[in-house]
């Protein structure tokens, strides 16, 4: 082996970019977040060839003196922390002060400044990759910065050869822009590619302009279906968007989550946010949410990898437990006139959930176990549907509201009641879907479907107010296992115990099973205790045992709801959708499929095209 020896600057730089610059991509999101540090509120971003022919990004921020330019293009200088008090709660975007030295030692650098708006001129340092000398002259400029990147990986050929088409690297840098762009409402964004213009995105704060640049990068499709949450625990604050279960995806692909500003991916917040929606979507499919957190700077480390895209939380497990409970209780408290309010908003408006309100423990409705009663039967639902046919639909004639009450043998009813979200039923179709009318238009809903999601959600709040019935095993099952999984276990016996399991330690490396839930008899307990003390040490918290429960329960209402091609009254009908309002995540089955969807007028009259 050869001797110990200093690398160059030039080949430590390069190093140090091929951990930071991996595509034109990354020279964006470096000297976007610069732009942003600095206190822009306008950037223009130019490219061309996808990135690597050309990146011009322009703002106007507070700018650079020309005494600070070769500074800037030097490794780690910095203007923002300067002792490790400032590293242990960075409140900027950058703080490592590599970036555009490892930048400028792969590409053809110049660094355009002016700290000064009173019409003076500005400064420009260059560099290129080969020697990283640093040329200064004056250049004019208004007050702000602007990067130039040229011939980007020029100098490493075997880097350039890694990029691909130039459509493939422009839409990894537009994600960039995206993203920095949903972190930022009040910056104005412009993008521009090959000298077409593809976003330019207004600033605003007020919560119209919000959602506005949310629809405009995410899709309308998504504003439609989303519900605006907003929790605060101090010291952690949760908001954002969150898209209904029915708004799912087949990839993680609108999935958005900042922390103090700053985009990540991280284990911990996925497994959180995977477990709020574990009821609600079915195998494969994942939710999408623009979701924003922010705590204490001193309560999250930020310098745990080289592009910043992974944190580490001081206090995991609670950040844990309030992004789940957030997300969990504001899918539970939707109901279909929640979901009807968001769509009939211009930008799919989602209605603040409190996502701290308690528990809706009203059971209403028909006992699904007696024998219906006759269609001709009047009762508290036939009432309610001949109410619905004069309130839904105030345009019918006095002749049609009669003929409908007499068909039903029901009484006259006043006109003006207000209609529920669901409205009231029409008629049963195939034995499988009921139609309803509602003040928009037409309702469908598959009745099976939907009385699994009601009688589901009712074993789990008696199972919640009665508790887990549990038996001692015969033979107790010992487990081996690793100190570290003792360790926990004996740390978490309160909560095997609240879920219907005692665990014990036997040994240095080894645990005892004495009881399970008695639904679990015929589990494989052993693999699943090991999967719960995994999560355990992963994420400070698990739903396996839940999870496994909940699945023994939605086979129990699966068999125990009303089945296809039953014929079902009116009043039964009616009933049901009742129910369904007052019921959690009852817009979806316990297998994540729908139970109900909304035509409307307007697109009924599509359909038929009338009005053209």
């Amino acid at each position: 082996m050869p001797r110990i020896q200093l690398l160059s600057p030039r080949l430590a730089n390069q190093i140090a970019a091929g951990e930071v610059v991996e595509r034109p991509a990354s020279v964006v999101k470096e000297v976007l977040e610069n732009s942003l540090d600095a206190g822009a509120t306008r950037v223009e971003i130019d490219v061309e060839a996808g990135g690597s022919k050309l990146i011009r990004i322009r703002d106007n921020g507070g700018g650079m003196a020309a005494e600070d330019l070769p500074l800037a293009l030097a490794r780690h200088a910095t203007s923002k922390i300067a002792s490790l008090e400032d590293l242990e709660r960075v409140g900027s975007l950058g703080f490592r002060g590599e970036a555009l030295a490892s930048i400028g030692s792969v590409s053809r650098l110049t660094l355009t400044s002016n700290p000064a708006d009173d019409g003076s001129e500005g400064s420009s340092a260059a560099c290129e990759g080969r020697d990283m000398e640093v040329l200064l002259r004056p250049a004019p400029h208004p007050r702000g910065t602007t990067v130039e990147v040229r011939d980007l990986f020029f100098n490493t050929p075997a880097r350039r050869k890694f990029l691909r088409t130039e459509k493939t690297e422009f839409s990894h840098l537009e994600e960039v822009v995206k993203r920095l762009a949903l972190s930022r409402f009040d910056v104005a964004f412009s993008l521009r590619h090959n000298g077409r213009v593809l976003h330019n995105l207004k600033p605003g704060d007020s919560q119209a302009e919000r959602q506005r640049r949310v629809a405009t990068i995410c899709g309308p499709a998504f504003m439609e279906q989303a519900l605006y949450i907003e929790t605060d625990q101090p010291p952690l604050k949760l908001w954002g968007w969150v898209g209904l279960p029915t708004f799912s995806r087949s990839q993680a692909d609108l999935q958005y989550f900042f922390v103090n500003g700053r985009i990540i991916r991280d284990r911990l917040v996925a497994h959180a946010v995977k477990q709020a929606y574990r009821d609600v979507l079915y195998h494969g499919r994942h939710p999408a949410f623009v979701l924003y957190l922010e705590l204490d700077p001193a309560q999250v480390d930020v310098n745990v990898h080289p592009t910043k895209h992974e944190v580490r939380f001081r206090d995991g497990r609670a950040v844990h437990n309030f992004i789940f409970s957030s997300l969990h209780r504001a899918l539970a408290d939707v109901r279909p006139g929640d979901q009807q309010a968001d769509s009939s908003a211009d930008l799919g408006d989602g209605t603040a959930v409190d996502t701290l309100t308690g528990e809706i423990t009203r059971q209403g409705g028909l006992a699904w176990g007696i024998q219906p009663a006759s269609s001709g039967s009047a009762g508290t639902g036939g009432a309610a549907a001949y109410r619905g046919q004069a309130g839904a639909a105030p345009g019918l004639a006095a002749e049609q509201v009669r003929d409908y009450g007499r068909v039903h043998g029901l009484p006259a009813v006043d006109a003006d009641e207000e209609v529920p979200p669901l409205g009231y039923a029409l008629a049963q179709l195939r034995g499988i879907y009921i139609l309803a009318e509602n003040a928009r238009g037409l309702v469908l809903v598959d009745m099976h479907a939907a009385h699994e999601r009601i009688t589901y959600e009712r074993l789990k709040t008696a199972r919640a107010h009665e508790g887990i019935r549990s038996q001692p095993l015969l033979v107790p099952r010992a487990v081996a296992v690793s100190q570290r999984e003792v360790q926990v276990a004996a740390e978490h016996g309160d909560l095997f115990q609240r879920l219907g399991m005692v665990v014990e330690v036997a040994g240095d490396e080894s645990l005892v099973i004495r009881q399970i839930p008695v639904s679990l008899r015929d589990s494989n307990v052993e693999q699943l205790l090991r999967d719960v003390l995994a999560d355990l040490i992963e994420f400070g918290s698990s739903d396996r045992i839940e999870g496994h429960l909940d699945e023994i329960l939605s086979t129990m209402a699966c068999h125990g709801s009303v089945r296809a091609n039953r014929r079902l009254t009116i009043p039964e009908m009616n009933a049901l959708l009742r129910d369904m309002e007052e019921t959690e995540r009852s817009g979806q089955c316990n297998h994540g499929r729908p139970t109900w969807t909304q035509l409307s007028v307007e697109e009924l009259d599509r359909l038929f095209l009338r009005g053209r």
